[in-house]
């Protein structure tokens, strides 16, 4: 952005600028946060004094190159606490990075960088985090690659199976290492490779794969909740698949949309001696 274009308080000799995050996690969690040593209300959302947050430098190009940004800060007990981070509820969150006058409420920002945070990486009491453009989406194949297991996700646009009858609130009332105890059963082998969201307590919001369930009320969790377990808990289960074509055809009736290629013939057949 040119100085000739730029906002009038962006061209005083004295320019009140502040640094402004705003940061929406995939939960429903939204926060501000800036680089001004007293809060701004700006949007109707309060961003909150973070004088240690800053940004890596900018660059601006016209190429298909990932646009990629460093941002660094310190953990806030009362915002990004440690425990989120460690918890990955900050993992793909969205965040928008602007520049505006904190002595104007009124005054337009000027947005510099929007994206995905990436990768968080913790540094003692301090952070870093990549944020990740849209062409990050470029780096993807441009069509799937085939395999043997369905590619899809149970219940997205590609399945199409409904999760409603297949969603079950229940509480953990037991718990030794990653055995969990249900209030109410649930028919054993349909939260095999499910899901666990976890609904009360530190843990509220982090889910926790389902590897075995052979017994109608006892689920074998693949992680442990990273916060510890505070019980009875409420959690929200949502049953699972394990993307084979016949449990696709039978447990669910939805061969039609299977997202695999079951009888593509593997390597092992292409490389076979004649007569072999």
């Amino acid at each position: 952005m040119g100085l000739s274009s730029a906002p009038p308080w962006l061209r005083e000799d004295l320019v009140t600028m502040a640094w402004c995050w705003r940061l929406s996690r995939r939960d429903g969690v939204v926060i501000g946060l800036t680089s001004h040593d007293q809060d701004l209300l700006w949007g109707g959302l309060n961003y909150r004094a973070a004088p240690g947050m800053r940004p890596s430098a900018l660059e601006s190009h016209d190429h298909l190159d990932a646009a990629t940004m460093d941002l660094e800060g310190a953990i806030a007990s009362d915002a990004i606490m440690e425990r989120d981070l460690d918890a990955g509820r900050w993992d793909g969150a969205r965040m928008q990075l602007f520049v505006t006058d904190w002595t104007d409420a009124e005054a337009a920002p000027i947005l510099m960088a929007e994206g995905i945070l990436g990768g968080i990486e913790r540094r003692g009491s301090r952070f870093a985090a990549e944020l990740q453009g849209v062409m990050r989406h470029l780096d993807g194949p441009v069509c799937p690659a085939t395999s043997p297991s369905c590619r899809a996700v149970l219940g997205d646009r590609a399945c199409r199976v409904n999760l409603a009858p297949r969603t079950h609130y229940r509480k953990i009332i037991a718990a030794t290492d990653q055995m969990v105890t249900l209030d109410v059963g649930i028919t054993a082998g349909r939260m095999l490779y499910g899901e666990c969201l976890w609904l009360d307590g530190a843990n509220c919001g982090v889910s926790s794969p389902v590897a075995q369930h052979s017994s109608a009320a006892v689920l074998h969790l693949s992680l442990v909740p990273p916060l510890g377990l505070e019980l009875p808990a409420r959690v929200r289960l949502i049953e699972g698949c394990d993307k084979q074509l016949s449990s696709c055809r039978t447990t669910f009736g939805n061969a039609v949309n299977f997202r695999g290629e079951a009888h593509l013939p593997g390597n092992d057949l292409l490389t076979r001696y004649p007569g072999g």
